[in-house]
């Protein structure tokens, strides 16, 4: 029997089940509840037990960082245990510092755009990561957009408009903190999912969220001495609200952890597609839950975004899977083997 060639064969091979596998479909529901908890205790923390918001972001780092180190030897089930490594791969420190960097900085200007605005509103500003996912493909990885794709940007902005213009608690530092928080978090998404699928180095979600809170910490001692005022932070904290920043840190983690578990499960698209429908859904729990008011417009800039992310996704899975059969139809006109037509 004629066979095609090998490269084909490996093509069709790493072709993932994305969420058709139980694990990863346990992991999206554990990734949506613990980011659930974590998003509301920070808004809980911050609005009403007036916790500022860079203790809370070193509370998470030292928290990810104690169960990171803890998770190294007890994967709990949600990895295999790597064999011992006699020497770590190149840039190792390098990778660590990078990530470390990006995650202290989206979760400080996170914290910040929560401090000044709605969660809701910080939810739907986020839902328009896709837009920063493209320019920084283009930037680092000299990916091109196809014009299709770039139209389908289009109704993602027009609802953050309106959004942003009607939005009862609108706040111009909330609104931009916000806005940069995506950008820091697409690039973290980005390098982690590189990181973590790696062909000749394979990093596991402990390693990653050990080594890079690590990296964090280190970073945010020198931004905290100058940001916070530490005698008036410890005579203000008393042990209801101490609790609750641990509790938030653990939180914390294992929304963290089980994102970098699902990255390994399911393409970048998929994991944007599931992102999109955790946005809408903690938008709209963040409605019932502390009764945000929203006006008419606003609510339905809302909605315009979350489509507008959806049919995105839809048109960047078309465009990937076109460009696909061309590169295989490529592979056929040029191997030796013929295909027979039964």
């Amino acid at each position: 029997m004629t066979q095609l060639p090998k490269s084909v064969t490996i093509a069709e091979k790493r072709v993932e089940d994305g969420l058709h596998s139980f694990r990863a479909i346990a992991f999206l529901v554990l990734w949506y509840f613990f980011s659930g908890c974590t998003l509301f205790l920070n808004k809980y923390i911050l609005s009403y037990l007036n916790g500022d918001p860079t203790v809370l972001g070193a509370s998470q780092m030292i928290m990810t960082t104690i169960c990171g180190f803890i998770q190294l030897y007890l994967p709990c089930g949600m990895y295999k245990q790597p064999t011992q490594r006699s020497k770590r791969p190149p840039n190792f420190y390098i990778h660590m510092c990078l990530v470390g960097c990006t995650r202290f900085i989206t979760v400080l200007l996170g914290l910040i755009s929560l401090n000044y605005v709605a969660v809701s509103f910080t939810e739907t500003i986020k839902s328009s990561a896709p837009i920063f996912t493209v320019f920084i493909s283009k930037l680092l990885l000299g990916e091109q957009t196809s014009v299709l794709v770039s139209l389908s940007l289009v109704p993602i902005m027009v609802g953050l408009a309106l959004c942003s213009s009607n939005e009862i608690s609108f706040n111009l530092p909330g609104f931009i903190a916000a806005l940069a928080t995506n950008f820091t978090e697409c690039l973290q998404n980005v390098y982690s999912k590189m990181l973590i699928s790696g062909d000749k180095f394979k990093y596991t979600p402990a390693e990653l969220q050990y080594y890079t809170s690590l990296a964090s910490i280190i970073i945010q001692i020198p931004v905290s001495l100058v940001l916070v005022d530490i005698k008036y932070a410890v005579s203000n904290t008393s042990l209801y609200l101490l609790l609750m920043f641990i509790l938030n840190g653990v939180f914390f983690h294992f929304q963290s952890i089980t994102a970098y578990v699902l990255m390994d499960y399911i393409s970048p698209v998929t994991y944007s597609v599931a992102n999109t429908v955790k946005r809408a859904f903690l938008i709209w729990m963040s409605i019932i839950l502390f009764g945000n008011s929203i006006t008419l417009l606003s609510g339905l800039g809302t909605v315009i975004v979350i489509a507008g992310v959806v049919i995105y996704n839809k048109v960047k899975q078309y465009d990937i899977n076109r460009q696909s059969n061309i590169e295989f139809d490529k592979i056929l006109l040029t191997s030796p083997y013929k295909i027979r037509t039964i």
